[in-house]
């Protein structure tokens, strides 16, 4: 089990261990542990007053000091496509965004790893305010939980997870993990390391500790340049770990894990969309397993940038293909709501003190 740092007040971010754990130390058998896990994650109990096979007093006693706070409703937009974005609130009225995504194979979650985030991306909504907290791993996983709330109504659920939501979920790694054992849990959630996505910018040590942690997930790494120069003018974080420590980190994931890592390249109008510029990230990623995948640009109000045009798009991924390279152009759902991430927390907030 992930070694962190947590609140043990703080049941929705406690393992079925721990919970067990904290049941036997207030003098409750340890079975009592995995009723309560089965509660959080499967039944979606927001008290315990629901959970009628306990003794009324051990129900009165964990209420008192071991609350149950699950993420609450402030909007949400429906697409007609069926894209969900929802706002959520925690329970000190910070706000995060989770995106639920039709796919054939059912629906993917799209989870926030923090308030806000401190990457400093030029092109991206989500740290424009810069990064007010990490997420919990119970708020994390509470994010999945309300998705299947809402789906439920549609006679669906979640089938995979994305951490590629607000934040940088490497940048809170313990939490990360933890969540990862919870949403992964077979008397909770049950879904496969397999079908769960971890996004990047690019914190190499973290990246290292999650390829040798032993969790087979996809790592999703936002490149968006093929080389230093224009990347460091685009992502910060380039200059703490330019592409001579990345890409051989992301060699090093697929040999470790088995796993052939995606880059995500978002398509700049005049910026990061030339055949030079195709051919140079063909030649960057080249030599182990790999997939691109191309984002057409959500425009954002505080950036000054524009979307490439879609015969441009096809052009660089025909050059990439070229190359033996698995590259496709990610598909735009949700184009009438507040699409780009961070975007729907930005026009809602109000004046929250972190």
């Amino acid at each position: 089990m992930t070694k962190s740092i947590v609140d043990h007040n703080d049941v929705l971010s406690l393992t079925e261990q721990e919970l067990g754990d904290l049941l036997e130390s207030l003098g409750a058998p340890r079975f009592r542990g995995r009723q309560l896990f089965e509660w959080l994650w499967r039944h979606d109990a927001k008290s315990y007053e629901e959970i009628q096979v306990w003794p009324r007093e051990l129900r009165e006693r964990l209420q008192g000091s071991y609350p149950i706070s699950r993420l609450s409703l402030v909007q949400s937009q429906v697409a007609t496509d069926g894209t969900t974005k929802l706002l959520l609130a925690m329970k000190d009225g910070q706000r995060v965004e989770t995106v639920l995504l039709p796919h054939r194979y059912g629906y993917s979650v799209c989870v926030s790893s923090q308030v806000g985030c401190a990457m400093g991306c030029k092109f991206c909504a989500s740290g424009l305010k810069g990064r007010v907290r990490q997420l919990t791993a119970g708020e994390m996983a509470d994010q999945v939980a309300y998705g299947n709330l809402v789906l439920h109504e549609r006679s669906s659920k979640i089938s995979r997870i994305d951490v590629m939501g607000i934040g940088e979920p490497m940048d809170n790694f313990a939490n990360l993990m933890r969540f990862l054992e919870l949403v992964h849990a077979p008397a909770g959630l049950n879904l496969s390391y397999r079908h769960i996505t971890v996004s990047t910018s690019g914190l190499v040590p973290a990246m290292q500790k999650l390829a040798d942690s032993g969790k087979p997930v996809t790592l999703a790494v936002s490149l968006h340049a093929p080389n230093d120069a224009l990347r460091l003018k685009l992502m910060p974080v380039n200059r703490a770990y330019p592409l001579g420590q990345l890409i051989p980190m992301c060699r090093y994931y697929a040999e470790r894990t088995g796993r052939r890592v995606t880059f995500e390249y978002l398509l700049l109008d005049g910026v990061n969309d030339g055949e030079e510029q195709a051919h140079e990230l063909a030649q960057l990623v080249r030599g182990f397993p790999n997939h691109v995948n191309l984002i057409p640009w959500n425009p954002v109000d505080e950036h000054p940038f524009q979307p490439s045009p879609k015969a441009r798009v096809r052009r660089f991924q025909s050059i990439v293909q070229e190359y033996g390279i698995s590259c496709t152009i990610r598909r735009e759902l949700g184009q009438e709501i507040d699409a780009a991430c961070g975007q729907l927390r930005l026009r809602e907030e109000e004046p929250v003190s972190p």
